[in-house]
């Protein structure tokens, strides 16, 4: 039985002017020698991509096409640049399209599959400059097959339209996702991908099988014809650097039929046993644990609270995790009202919506978040920070925001002990206990005093935490990208390697030179660039 997911719409979730038209049907220019790029982009896509499909600024669905999937209305002021149009692809024919087109006329795309892009950088400039957006929403369809231990899937589909299509046409068999259902697949896979999961399975990029790109020449090439080494890199290299990868073969893994799940709240300062910085000390080594893959413990930090978040994999349900909790965590004080028995699926539903009774069905929701701002940065931890670190941290930063947050995201399992730092470009793995995000949000206006104290809260927060976290480089996770750790400068039209070398580093580590060799291999002349997109290194690798 095949299933596809072609419809359906918890994030820790731009000035130049084309020419008229209206009812988003675009009006093409006469050919002219004073034509713009722009200009001749959109007479060289006319008969290729339907009218209705692309959108300038004079459109009236451009700016909820370009609001369609944002989950940071930080980007979407009037201060910060906007695409010269909207190129909303339905077919790869049309991505093909798009770049033949935007390299004959000087227009380069930003690439959009989800929208949970952390800096806005998929559809927006730093900037200046004159871009168009290719938004991948629609294509979205996800392929799975009863038995079938494999899936294609669009990039433009949502971990939720992937989980959905794989739980309900698949039964026993899941994708080692993220807890957010409306993230794009495009951009988690592009990233690496990290996840309730990945202590058993890997991380995401670790179970891509093939994929379909489309190249800086406009080509269409699959594992064999783009090669081993592209292949590696479009697999956590990030997003934007190397061509526009439309779609993805996934190894799907077993699980059993019933998984089990839980979430406890604790408190800082909390008597009887329950201190959260107690427990969060506990926590880091029970990582530390030779191998429990099965159990997977992610902490989310907020003023005083500490929101313990448990998938279990190891069959058996409810019963069989409270008897590895009463071994191996009995602090934390699980009991049985706390567990819940559900199908993966389910369980997914629980993790992303927050209730154990939410229907999977709330996971096709697509949304954006255009009401509140954040700012977010991340490291790695490789040693354990102990309970007093941790209630100095809710005394001297949680206590005080009650609009700040921390994920910390357990490693360990076989994306430490199993997989090497180099298989993909996500280096993270061997010695490392977790990933932090740190998330800080406000309302009003996206600058402003609001926006000020937010800032100085978050950067008070980073600099406290640089003695506990990794260093030479301090890490950096590129799925929650980051340009306070640096930006490219382009030189003679081409990105400077050196520029890039220093956020590169702490994003991908000793597998950065390897990815920018790749770059300067399949895309020398760096059409696919943005802030922080990889430089081509064009000497011998």
């Amino acid at each position: 039985m095949a299933a596809t997911m072609r419809g359906g719409s918890v994030a820790l979730a731009i000035i130049l002017l084309c020419f008229t038209c209206s009812n988003n049907v675009f009006l093409l220019p006469s050919s002219s020698a004073s034509s713009s790029p722009t200009d001749d982009f959109l007479r060289c896509l006319s008969g290729k991509i339907p009218a209705e499909q692309v959108f300038t600024q004079s459109s009236s669905g451009f700016m909820a096409e370009l609001t369609s999937s944002v989950q940071n209305p930080r980007f979407v002021t009037n201060a910060t640049v906007r695409p010269a149009c909207i190129v909303a692809a339905s077919d790869a024919s049309h991505v093909q399209a798009a770049v033949r087109c935007g390299r004959r006329s000087g227009v380069r795309l930003r690439v959009r599959s989800g929208g949970h892009d952390y800096e806005g950088l998929s559809y927006r400039a730093v900037r200046a400059e004159t871009f168009a957006v290719l938004d991948l929403a629609g294509l979205r369809a996800v392929r799975v097959r009863a038995g079938d231990a494999t899936a294609w899937v669009d990039s433009g589909a949502t971990l939720g339209e992937l989980y959905y299509a794989v739980g309900t046409a698949n039964p026993g068999f899941a994708f080692p996702g993220g807890a957010c259902s409306t993230v794009g697949v495009g951009g988690y896979l592009s990233g690496g991908g990290i996840g309730l999961m990945m202590r058993k399975f890997g991380i995401g990029a670790d179970n891509v099988l093939d994929a379909m790109i489309v190249n800086a020449d406009g080509e269409l090439l699959d594992r064999g014809r783009m090669g081993e080494d592209l292949f590696w890199a479009i697999r956590g290299g990030g997003g934007e650097s190397f061509g526009v990868v439309v779609s993805w073969r996934l190894k799907l893994s077993m699980v059993p039929p019933t998984v089990a799940v839980f979430t406890i709240a604790k408190t800082a300062g909390g008597g009887g046993g329950g201190d959260a910085a107690a427990l969060l000390a506990k926590w880091e080594t029970l990582i530390l644990q030779p191998f429990l893959p099965d159990l997977t413990i992610r902490i989310v930090l907020q003023g005083r609270t500490a929101l313990f978040q448990c998938l279990y994999l190891g069959g058996g349900g409810c019963a069989r995790l409270a008897a590895t909790m009463r071994a191996y965590f009995p602090e934390l004080g699980m009991t049985a009202s706390d567990c819940h028995d559900l199908t993966w699926l389910r369980a997914m539903a629980f993790i992303s919506l927050g209730a154990a009774d939410a229907a999977p069905e709330g996971m096709l929701r697509r949304t954006n978040n255009l009401g509140t701002y954040v700012k977010s940065k991340s490291d790695y931890v490789r040693r354990p920070m102990g309970a007093a670190a941790w209630s100095a941290l809710f005394a001297d930063h949680l206590a005080s925001n009650d609009a700040g947050v921390l994920i910390l995201e357990p490693h360990g399992g076989v994306v430490g002990a199993v997989v090497p730092d180099h298989a993909t470009p996500y280096p993270h793995r061997a010695g490392v206990l977790y990933n932090i995000q740190y998330g800080v949000f406000w309302w009003g206006d996206a600058e402003g005093e609001s926006e000020a104290a937010a800032r100085r809260w978050l950067d008070a927060l980073y600099v406290a935490m640089e003695a506990a976290v990794s260093g030479n480089p301090r890490e950096a996770f590129v799925n929650y990208r980051d340009l306070d750790i640096g930006e490219n400068a382009v030189v003679g039209g081409v990105t400077e390697y050196e520029s890039g070398r220093r956020w590169g580093e702490r994003y991908f580590m000793g597998n950065f030179r390897r990815l920018a060799a790749v770059k300067g291999r399949v895309d020398p002349g760096d059409y696919f660039r943005n802030e922080q997109s990889i430089p081509p290194l064009l000497q011998p690798y």
